[in-house]
């Protein structure tokens, strides 16, 4: 598969820091307050903030001065992202350094949200500093609180670099921003997450063209995230792969993100190919095996149609996929070769045995006792 280098950026600028707002001062205390072994988990700072705090306004307060105030930019290593990590590595990492970029301020935010019962999503897009768009990448968070979306940036929100060092100062301009005001500022690779109703392109993005056009076609961004939740997640990525294209690939960090959308396509489709062609040799062996005993213990004729039907249905519908996929890179490229090669044969065999069956379930009790030899097993499946 395709790595994609996508390097998530940061707030350089200092003079831009927010003051923390009084009307935050109890939630902030309180949650410096919290007890340090109570900070080795999002389980255990969930936990304090559950017993803490009562409203999603408060949870969310407490969620985000936590992470903005108790993670400090990775100036040294804001270069080197690791694409291969999960979610649960950036996560750990960070909450045993206390150390990350944007997109482990993101997860971190995201988790401890939705363990609090606010639901919270990561968002990935770039970004527009002191009117230029940057050529980094960048990580943020939505909340939906009281049932209406907002954006929450823990890492520009933390503090920002001064002569390359970090300096810690919560900047609450990002905490609990408007959609229609921060998408000046940050604009999400998939046009879904902007949370506006006429989403704005990304040339419209570099021009500063943020403000309503209802000339646009109205986009009902809550419908269309409940249908999005609802899909299965080939489905997810094919609208998501969709909507980025749709949107303007505007530059590199653009095209990256809908090839490696398109890389996770790829990569889905084969996984299911394969996983039926290994499911259909199982089950073709597990026939064999069973008329080596010569159909014994004994099943029914409509059971023993059903388990030679069934590999080779698996067979076909992996074969059907196969021939779909449009293009394969280098790194599917030779388990193509394989799965086909093997179909061709796999099939063949299918057939065989199930020609057997239909011969078999059309004579006498005592004929078919007559009719067995032995078969030998076929198939590896693949990894």
């Amino acid at each position: 598969m395709k790595k994609t280098i996508l390097v998530f950026t940061f707030l350089f600028s200092i003079l831009d820091f927010g003051q923390t707002n009084v009307g935050y001062g109890l939630i902030d205390k309180k949650i410096d307050e919290i007890p340090i072994n109570s900070t080795t988990s999002t389980d255990e700072i969930a936990r304090y903030i559950n017993a803490n705090f009562r409203t999603e306004n408060d949870k969310i307060r407490a969620v985000f001065y936590w992470t903005a105030s108790n993670i400090s930019y990775d100036v040294q290593n804001m270069y080197a992202i690791n694409f291969n990590e999960t979610s649960e590595k950036k996560i750990k990492k960070s909450l045993e350094t206390r150390k990350g970029v944007c997109i482990n301020y993101a997860e971190i935010f995201n988790e401890i949200s939705n363990k609090v019962g606010v639901k919270s999503v990561v968002i990935e897009g770039y970004t527009k500093q002191n009117g230029s768009v940057a050529n980094m990448a960048h990580a943020w968070c939505a909340a939906k609180i009281e049932n209406k979306w907002y954006i929450f940036d823990p890492t520009w929100g933390s503090g920002g670099l001064y002569n390359g060092k970090f300096l810690k100062k919560i900047n609450n301009y990002y905490f609990k921003a408007e959609p229609s005001k921060i998408i000046a500022s940050h604009i999400p690779f998939d046009f879904l997450w902007q949370f506006l109703y006429y989403p704005i392109t990304n040339q419209e993005f570099y021009d500063g063209k943020i403000q309503v056009n209802k000339l646009k076609k109205y986009f009902d961004f809550e419908s269309e995230i409940g249908k999005f939740n609802t899909l299965s997640e080939i489905d997810k990525l094919t609208g998501e792969a969709e909507r980025i294209e749709k949107n303007g690939v505007k530059n590199a960090m653009v095209f990256d993100r809908l090839s490696n959308k398109k890389s996770q396509i790829e990569n889905y489709k084969i996984n299911q190919v394969i996983s039926l062609y290994n499911e259909g040799i199982s089950e073709l062996n597990e026939f064999i095996n069973f008329r080596n005993k010569q159909f014994k213990p004994n099943v029914s004729d409509d059971e023993l149609t059903r388990m030679i039907m069934s590999p080779k249905t698996k067979l076909l519908k992996s074969q059907e996929l196969l021939n779909k996929l449009e293009s394969v890179d280098k790194s599917n490229l030779s388990n193509k070769n394989s799965i086909e090669k093997g179909l061709l044969g796999t099939i063949q065999q299918t057939e065989e045995q199930e020609i057997f069956v239909m011969k078999y379930l059309s004579k006498s009790k005592m004929i078919r006792k007559t009719m067995f030899t032995k078969v030998s097993w076929f198939g590896i499946p693949l990894n």
